[in-house]
């Protein structure tokens, strides 16, 4: 039998305690507490073993573990809901893992099985489902991610892996439009390097450049190519639209932006609504040359945990740039209202996204 067509049969450890108690959900702070189970599943002589849903809480790991130290890690994000009669559902889980193995090959790591990372999840969801919060804007984010294990000091594709899955309720991840800061300085990502896929280290780079935009006030940065700095890739951790008259513009998949989940489903809707877009690279000169023409009409950002982030203003060079209200934008409030809507059922899902946990 083949890994993708396992039997798959997982062992269930439920807590004897809940903790959702603890939980305000009229008042959740993104990322600080966490459902009470987790999914975990180890990659050992070459096979994954031992599928286990457990009480949420601390792993064990050696100061050597190899992961530490040479950043074999990669992980995922997305989101579950509650549609109309309650049912927990997920938004469009297929492609995280999909997008999950794709990381998984660049950096030498096993790929999951299809599956087995849905049966694991789903039964997840279904034990946990009391954690997802229904408050408008609000849903229990999704963190798989997976990890070397050897306990070995060697610069070595690792042999051993482990894989969790963990939950945690959250509201907006930018309860207001943000400022951003283009960066001139730092590079996110390179050609040929691993800017496409979700690379924990893609992350740990980016601290810096953005604490020190943060302390001259911005929100976020936008991230600008690694040769000249002269078109945008992406902001913080999300995918880049701009509305330039009566298009759409998002920079082009071309090996240094993540394919986001969110990023294509906004393309799929506005192609839907009858938008025009174009995926293709933006200069920066073509942005502040629209904003003095009056044609820059709306900026956001695309991710899981922000959904739509839309930008309130772009510093560039010393000089900032405003864009008009939020809510006079048709864009970025029609892609949110939209994708809010189909993710909890309450509109029709045309595009086959919703699955039910």
């Amino acid at each position: 039998m083949t890994q993708n067509s396992m039997a798959i049969s997982i062992k269930i450890n439920k807590t004897k305690q809940s903790r959702i108690h603890l939980c305000d959900f009229n008042n959740i702070q993104f990322g600080t507490i966490f459902s009470d189970h987790m999914f975990r599943v180890d990659f050992e002589n070459g096979t994954w073993q031992n599928p286990q849903i457990l009480p949420y809480g601390d792993i064990s790991i050696a100061p050597s573990l190899s992961a530490l130290h040479y950043g074999q890690s990669i992980f995922e994000g997305m989101k579950a809901f509650k549609n109309q009669k309650g049912e927990a559902q997920l938004f469009r889980p297929i492609d995280n893992i999909k997008r999950m193995n794709r990381s998984a090959v660049r950096m030498a790591m096993p790929t999951m099985p299809e599956e087995l990372f849905m049966e694991g999840l789903k039964q997840l969801v279904q034990i946990d489902k009391d954690w997802i919060p229904t408050k408008e804007g609000s849903a229990l984010y999704i963190r798989p991610f997976m990890f070397a294990t050897d306990d070995f000091v060697g610069v070595r594709p690792s042999k051993n892996f482990s894989f969790i899955i963990f939950c945690c309720p959250v509201n907006s991840y930018y309860p207001k439009p943000i400022n951003v800061l283009v960066e001139q300085k730092y590079v996110r990502a390179f050609e040929g390097g691993v800017g496409a896929t979700k690379v924990s280290g893609n992350y740990g780079l980016s601290m810096l450049p953005t604490q020190e935009a943060q302390q001259k006030g911005f929100d976020q940065i936008i991230w600008t190519d690694g040769k000249e700095h002269n078109y945008v890739e992406e902001s913080g951790t999300t995918n880049l639209f701009f509305a330039i008259g009566d298009t759409v513009i998002t920079p082009a998949l071309d090996g240094t932006i993540l394919e986001g989940v969110t990023r294509d489903s906004c393309i799929q809707l506005l192609k839907h609504k009858g938008v025009k877009v174009e995926e293709r690279k933006i200069w920066i000169a073509e942005i502040i040359d629209a904003h003095a023409k009056g044609l820059l009409k709306d900026a956001f950002g695309t991710g899981t945990a922000a959904l739509i982030a839309k930008i309130a203003s772009i510093h560039f060079s010393g000089t900032t740039y405003e864009l008009p209200p939020v809510e006079e934008r048709f864009v970025s409030n029609m892609l949110y209202n939209e994708l809010e809507a189909i993710r909890t059922s309450q509109t029709e899902d045309p595009f086959g996204w919703v699955v039910k946990a």
